[in-house]
């Protein structure tokens, strides 16, 4: 498994490479797919932390590398900029492979491995639900209106020099996902309260994520129906229906937490 999804992110690192003769994207996809296949590596070997250094190692290098010393607006309102200036580059192909086309296959595994907001939050305590979902997620269609609606009125009014807006929407940005993303999580005990409610990337990434290929399964066999899975779920899926409509089934961010609970090995 891990050779394989190093050979997968590896064609694609290669073919952006060759199409767009840039050896950035040589770089930028091989090193990612190192990061996850070490993770799914760390992880057979039942290494506790395996995710975590997989968040660390690939957020760190979006958030510090190409955000803040390439400012590259990796956020939303990135990919927005460069689909109105019509240029397939950067942020656009980001968002092609890990939030509109990868979900097909991954599901919504950036949220668990890839993410920089989540990365940070998933430090903080409340790492088990404390409490049922609440029935605030229309909320992520209004941050994700709200970021369109940004960058569009950036063009319409013509604002000079929007590449370098652009760069400090994106400080400016992660400063408040961090702070409303950690006060959700206190309110709600919840560290992925954020991720649940507001977070606009998670509009693409739900429809896609329906059809993907991976997914975690339940051996009917083998479930006791303890309900541990659903305990220590942090998006509140229900792992024990194999069915694609199964409650929250598109939340599913491939932590595996489950997996590493279920004392009878049925997932």
């Amino acid at each position: 498994m891990p050779v394989l999804l190093f050979l997968l992110f590896e064609s694609i690192a290669v073919a952006l490479w060759l199409t767009k003769n840039n050896i950035f994207y040589l770089f930028n996809f091989s090193y990612i797919g190192l990061s996850l296949s070490l993770g799914v590596l760390l992880f057979m070997r039942r290494y506790r932390h395996a995710r975590r250094v997989v968040q660390l190692l690939v957020g760190l290098y979006m958030l510090l590398y190409l955000g803040l010393i390439c400012r590259e607006n990796m956020q939303i309102e990135g990919f927005w900029y460069y689909l109105f200036t019509g240029v397939f580059e950067a942020a656009t192909i980001h968002y092609a492979v890990a939030k509109i086309f990868g979900p097909l296959i991954f599901g919504r595994g950036w949220c668990g491995y890839a993410c920089w907001t989540a990365m940070v939050l998933d430090f903080l305590p409340y790492k088990t639900p404390a409490g049922p979902r609440k029935p605030i997620g229309w909320l992520r269609y209004v941050t994700f209106a709200a970021s369109l609606v940004f960058v569009a009125a950036l063009f319409l009014a013509h604002v000079g020099n929007i590449e370098r807006i652009m760069f400090w929407a994106f400080v400016g940005g992660n400063v408040l996902y961090y702070a409303v993303g950690i006060a959700l999580a206190v309110v709600c005990k919840d560290n992925r309260a954020f991720c649940k409610y507001l977070c606009p990337v998670t509009v693409l990434l739900k429809p896609m994520s329906y059809f993907s290929l991976v997914r975690i399964t339940c051996n009917k066999e083998k479930c006791i129906s303890c309900g541990k899975c659903k305990r220590v779920c942090p998006m509140d899926v229900d792992m024990t229906d194999n069915s694609r409509r199964r409650q929250n089934g598109t939340e599913c961010i491939l932590c595996l937490e489950c997996v590493k609970h279920c004392p009878k090995n049925a997932l």
